[in-house]
Protein backbone atom coordinates (compact mmCIF):
# COMPACT_ATOMS: atom_id res chain seq x y z
CA UNK A 1 0.00 0.00 0.00
CA UNK A 2 1.57 3.25 -0.85
CA UNK A 3 0.60 6.98 -0.14
CA UNK A 4 1.83 10.34 0.35
CA UNK A 5 5.38 10.46 1.05
CA UNK A 6 5.80 6.64 -0.54
CA UNK A 7 7.69 5.77 -3.19
CA UNK A 8 5.68 3.69 -5.56
CA UNK A 9 7.00 0.36 -6.44
CA UNK A 10 8.29 0.23 -10.09
CA UNK A 11 5.68 -2.41 -11.35
CA UNK A 12 3.15 -0.05 -10.28
CA UNK A 13 4.30 3.12 -11.65
CA UNK A 14 3.11 4.29 -15.21
CA UNK A 15 5.28 3.11 -18.33
CA UNK A 16 5.99 6.93 -19.17
CA UNK A 17 7.46 7.46 -15.83
CA UNK A 18 9.83 4.61 -15.56
CA UNK A 19 13.99 5.38 -15.98
CA UNK A 20 15.14 4.31 -19.47
CA UNK A 21 17.28 1.28 -18.84
CA UNK A 22 19.92 2.46 -20.93
CA UNK A 23 20.39 5.84 -19.16
CA UNK A 24 21.07 3.53 -15.68
CA UNK A 25 24.72 1.95 -15.12
CA UNK A 26 25.30 -1.47 -16.15
CA UNK A 27 23.52 -3.85 -13.63
CA UNK A 28 25.60 -6.04 -11.17
CA UNK A 29 26.66 -9.00 -12.97
CA UNK A 30 26.13 -8.24 -16.70
CA UNK A 31 27.87 -9.67 -19.47
CA UNK A 32 31.39 -7.78 -19.93
CA UNK A 33 30.28 -6.94 -23.72
CA UNK A 34 26.57 -5.76 -22.25
CA UNK A 35 28.63 -3.70 -20.24
CA UNK A 36 30.95 -1.96 -22.78
CA UNK A 37 28.08 -1.41 -25.01
CA UNK A 38 26.17 0.96 -22.74
CA UNK A 39 29.03 2.75 -21.72
CA UNK A 40 31.74 2.79 -24.79
CA UNK A 41 29.72 5.41 -26.87
CA UNK A 42 29.52 7.80 -23.86
CA UNK A 43 31.41 10.96 -23.63
CA UNK A 44 35.37 10.21 -23.04
CA UNK A 45 36.40 11.02 -19.74
CA UNK A 46 39.65 11.22 -18.56
CA UNK A 47 40.58 12.12 -14.83
CA UNK A 48 44.38 13.12 -13.89
CA UNK A 49 45.42 11.91 -17.60
CA UNK A 50 49.05 10.44 -17.79
CA UNK A 51 50.81 9.25 -20.87
CA UNK A 52 52.21 5.89 -21.11
CA UNK A 53 55.20 6.26 -18.76
CA UNK A 54 56.88 3.00 -20.33
CA UNK A 55 57.39 5.49 -23.57
CA UNK A 56 60.08 7.58 -21.47
CA UNK A 57 61.27 4.21 -19.20
CA UNK A 58 61.77 2.00 -22.54
CA UNK A 59 64.09 4.76 -24.47
CA UNK A 60 65.63 5.55 -21.61
CA UNK A 61 66.71 1.78 -20.91
CA UNK A 62 67.50 1.34 -24.60
CA UNK A 63 69.73 4.01 -24.92
CA UNK A 64 71.73 3.17 -21.69
CA UNK A 65 71.70 -0.61 -22.14
CA UNK A 66 72.78 -0.60 -26.02
CA UNK A 67 75.60 1.42 -25.16
CA UNK A 68 77.14 -0.34 -22.50
CA UNK A 69 76.08 -3.90 -24.24
CA UNK A 70 77.86 -3.21 -27.43
CA UNK A 71 81.13 -1.85 -25.48
CA UNK A 72 80.65 -5.24 -23.04
CA UNK A 73 80.44 -7.07 -26.37
CA UNK A 74 83.47 -5.61 -27.41
CA UNK A 75 82.12 -3.31 -30.13
CA UNK A 76 84.20 -0.19 -29.28
CA UNK A 77 85.99 0.66 -26.54
CA UNK A 78 88.92 0.20 -23.78
CA UNK A 79 88.66 -0.92 -20.48
CA UNK A 80 88.26 2.74 -19.25
CA UNK A 81 85.04 3.40 -21.74
CA UNK A 82 82.96 3.26 -18.73
CA UNK A 83 84.21 6.48 -17.44
CA UNK A 84 82.69 8.08 -20.69
CA UNK A 85 79.68 6.19 -20.35
CA UNK A 86 78.66 6.96 -16.64
CA UNK A 87 77.37 9.95 -17.23
CA UNK A 88 74.98 9.33 -19.79
CA UNK A 89 73.86 5.80 -18.00
CA UNK A 90 73.08 7.71 -14.77
CA UNK A 91 70.96 10.06 -15.90
CA UNK A 92 68.86 8.49 -18.80
CA UNK A 93 68.79 4.60 -18.13
CA UNK A 94 68.89 5.75 -14.73
CA UNK A 95 67.04 8.49 -13.49
CA UNK A 96 64.82 9.07 -16.46
CA UNK A 97 63.62 5.09 -16.18
CA UNK A 98 63.50 5.21 -12.59
CA UNK A 99 60.93 8.35 -12.78
CA UNK A 100 58.91 6.35 -15.45
CA UNK A 101 58.80 3.20 -12.65
CA UNK A 102 57.40 5.64 -10.02
CA UNK A 103 55.12 7.09 -12.80
CA UNK A 104 53.66 3.73 -13.58
CA UNK A 105 52.26 3.46 -10.09
CA UNK A 106 50.36 6.32 -11.45
CA UNK A 107 49.17 4.66 -14.16
CA UNK A 108 48.68 1.08 -12.17
CA UNK A 109 50.91 -0.40 -14.63
CA UNK A 110 52.88 -3.28 -11.77
CA UNK A 111 54.71 -4.65 -14.59
CA UNK A 112 56.28 -1.32 -15.72
CA UNK A 113 56.60 0.18 -12.06
CA UNK A 114 58.71 -3.20 -11.52
CA UNK A 115 60.95 -3.71 -14.40
CA UNK A 116 61.25 0.59 -14.60
CA UNK A 117 61.58 1.04 -11.29
CA UNK A 118 64.35 -1.66 -11.31
CA UNK A 119 66.21 -1.46 -14.03
CA UNK A 120 66.15 2.30 -12.95
CA UNK A 121 67.69 1.85 -10.07
CA UNK A 122 70.24 -0.59 -11.22
CA UNK A 123 71.63 2.18 -13.93
CA UNK A 124 72.03 4.75 -11.27
CA UNK A 125 73.92 2.14 -9.06
CA UNK A 126 76.30 1.42 -12.44
CA UNK A 127 76.58 4.92 -12.77
CA UNK A 128 77.55 6.15 -9.37
CA UNK A 129 80.08 3.46 -9.05
CA UNK A 130 81.88 4.67 -12.04
CA UNK A 131 81.86 8.31 -11.09
CA UNK A 132 83.44 7.19 -7.35
CA UNK A 133 86.01 5.69 -9.57
CA UNK A 134 86.68 8.37 -11.93
CA UNK A 135 86.57 10.71 -8.91
CA UNK A 136 89.34 8.43 -7.16
CA UNK A 137 87.09 7.78 -4.27
CA UNK A 138 87.10 4.19 -5.36
CA UNK A 139 90.19 1.97 -6.25
CA UNK A 140 90.59 1.67 -9.93
CA UNK A 141 91.76 -1.32 -9.30
CA UNK A 142 88.90 -3.10 -7.65
CA UNK A 143 86.29 -1.79 -10.08
CA UNK A 144 84.77 -4.53 -12.24
CA UNK A 145 87.03 -5.51 -15.42
CA UNK A 146 85.92 -7.78 -18.29
CA UNK A 147 88.11 -10.95 -17.40
CA UNK A 148 88.16 -10.39 -13.93
CA UNK A 149 86.68 -12.10 -11.21
CA UNK A 150 84.44 -10.16 -9.39
CA UNK A 151 81.42 -12.08 -7.37
CA UNK A 152 80.23 -9.00 -5.45
CA UNK A 153 79.30 -7.41 -8.99
CA UNK A 154 78.07 -10.84 -10.06
CA UNK A 155 75.67 -10.44 -7.78
CA UNK A 156 74.10 -7.32 -8.97
CA UNK A 157 73.49 -9.65 -12.06
CA UNK A 158 71.81 -12.61 -10.17
CA UNK A 159 69.07 -10.22 -9.21
CA UNK A 160 68.63 -8.57 -12.28
CA UNK A 161 68.23 -11.77 -13.95
CA UNK A 162 65.91 -13.34 -11.18
CA UNK A 163 63.52 -10.57 -11.15
CA UNK A 164 63.58 -9.82 -15.00
CA UNK A 165 62.92 -13.42 -15.75
CA UNK A 166 60.15 -13.14 -13.70
CA UNK A 167 58.81 -9.70 -15.05
CA UNK A 168 59.41 -11.54 -18.83
CA UNK A 169 56.90 -14.40 -17.51
CA UNK A 170 54.07 -11.22 -16.14
CA UNK A 171 54.73 -9.48 -19.74
CA UNK A 172 53.34 -12.25 -21.47
CA UNK A 173 49.81 -12.13 -20.34
CA UNK A 174 50.14 -8.49 -21.83
CA UNK A 175 51.63 -8.46 -25.28
CA UNK A 176 54.21 -10.18 -27.16
CA UNK A 177 56.52 -6.57 -27.54
CA UNK A 178 57.28 -6.22 -23.96
CA UNK A 179 58.45 -10.00 -23.37
CA UNK A 180 60.55 -9.97 -26.29
CA UNK A 181 62.29 -7.16 -24.22
CA UNK A 182 62.65 -8.84 -21.16
CA UNK A 183 63.59 -12.18 -22.13
CA UNK A 184 66.93 -11.51 -23.70
CA UNK A 185 67.31 -9.03 -20.97
CA UNK A 186 66.85 -11.26 -18.33
CA UNK A 187 69.29 -13.99 -20.35
CA UNK A 188 72.07 -11.29 -20.95
CA UNK A 189 71.82 -10.73 -17.52
CA UNK A 190 72.50 -14.09 -16.12
CA UNK A 191 75.44 -14.47 -18.77
CA UNK A 192 77.36 -11.37 -17.62
CA UNK A 193 76.47 -12.57 -13.67
CA UNK A 194 78.50 -16.13 -15.26
CA UNK A 195 81.13 -14.30 -16.56
CA UNK A 196 82.34 -12.08 -13.24
CA UNK A 197 81.71 -14.81 -11.12
CA UNK A 198 84.11 -17.09 -13.17
CA UNK A 199 86.27 -14.43 -14.63
CA UNK A 200 85.73 -15.65 -17.84
CA UNK A 201 85.27 -13.46 -20.86
CA UNK A 202 83.19 -14.85 -23.43
CA UNK A 203 79.93 -15.05 -21.28
CA UNK A 204 80.12 -11.40 -21.48
CA UNK A 205 80.46 -11.06 -24.76
CA UNK A 206 77.33 -12.97 -25.13
CA UNK A 207 75.17 -11.05 -22.39
CA UNK A 208 76.42 -7.89 -24.17
CA UNK A 209 75.13 -9.09 -27.74
CA UNK A 210 71.82 -10.24 -26.08
CA UNK A 211 71.98 -6.57 -24.37
CA UNK A 212 71.86 -4.58 -27.68
CA UNK A 213 69.01 -7.06 -28.67
CA UNK A 214 66.88 -6.24 -25.82
CA UNK A 215 67.65 -2.24 -26.56
CA UNK A 216 66.52 -2.80 -30.23
CA UNK A 217 63.53 -4.66 -29.40
CA UNK A 218 62.82 -1.76 -25.99
CA UNK A 219 63.35 1.43 -29.30
CA UNK A 220 60.52 -0.20 -31.12
CA UNK A 221 57.91 -0.91 -28.41
CA UNK A 222 58.59 2.38 -27.00
CA UNK A 223 58.17 3.65 -30.87
CA UNK A 224 55.11 1.77 -30.93
CA UNK A 225 53.33 3.30 -27.81
CA UNK A 226 54.46 6.76 -28.70
CA UNK A 227 53.14 6.30 -32.46
CA UNK A 228 49.54 5.16 -30.90
CA UNK A 229 49.83 7.97 -28.50
CA UNK A 230 50.09 10.60 -31.41
CA UNK A 231 48.06 9.17 -33.43
CA UNK A 232 45.12 7.64 -31.64
CA UNK A 233 45.56 4.57 -33.21
CA UNK A 234 48.05 1.75 -34.16
CA UNK A 235 51.15 2.35 -36.45
CA UNK A 236 53.21 -0.42 -35.07
CA UNK A 237 51.43 -3.45 -33.60
CA UNK A 238 52.65 -4.60 -30.19
CA UNK A 239 51.92 -8.00 -30.58
CA UNK A 240 49.25 -8.22 -27.93
CA UNK A 241 47.43 -11.72 -27.62
CA UNK A 242 44.11 -9.81 -29.03
CA UNK A 243 44.70 -9.89 -33.00
CA UNK A 244 42.45 -6.98 -33.52
CA UNK A 245 44.75 -5.01 -31.59
CA UNK A 246 47.52 -5.64 -34.05
CA UNK A 247 46.03 -3.82 -36.91
CA UNK A 248 47.33 -0.92 -38.37
CA UNK A 249 44.86 1.90 -38.20
CA UNK A 250 42.73 0.51 -35.23
CA UNK A 251 41.49 3.00 -33.17
CA UNK A 252 43.54 3.43 -29.51
CA UNK A 253 42.04 1.85 -26.79
CA UNK A 254 39.27 3.35 -24.70
CA UNK A 255 40.21 5.47 -21.96
CA UNK A 256 36.48 4.41 -20.36
CA UNK A 257 36.64 1.36 -18.42
CA UNK A 258 33.60 -0.23 -15.96
CA UNK A 259 33.88 -3.24 -13.63
CA UNK A 260 37.56 -3.14 -13.24
CA UNK A 261 37.79 0.32 -12.07
CA UNK A 262 36.25 3.37 -11.50
CA UNK A 263 34.78 4.63 -14.53
CA UNK A 264 36.91 7.26 -16.19
CA UNK A 265 40.11 5.73 -14.79
CA UNK A 266 41.98 3.95 -17.49
CA UNK A 267 44.10 0.86 -15.38
CA UNK A 268 47.66 0.42 -17.18
CA UNK A 269 48.82 1.52 -20.47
Amino acid sequence: MTGPGHDMPAHDMPAGHRTPAASAAPREGAMEGEQFALWEDRTRISLTPIAAPSILGLFGFAGATMMVGAWQANWYGTALTPLVLFPFALTFGGLAQFLAGMWSYRARDGLATAMHGMWGAFWIGWGLLFLLVAVGAYPLALAPRIGAVNQGFAFWFIALCVITGFGALAAMGKNLAMSAVLWPLAAGAGFTAAGFWAGSTWPIRVGGWLFVISAAIAVYTAAALMLENSYGRTILPLFAFRGGQNMPGRRARRSLEYRYGEPGVKIGQ
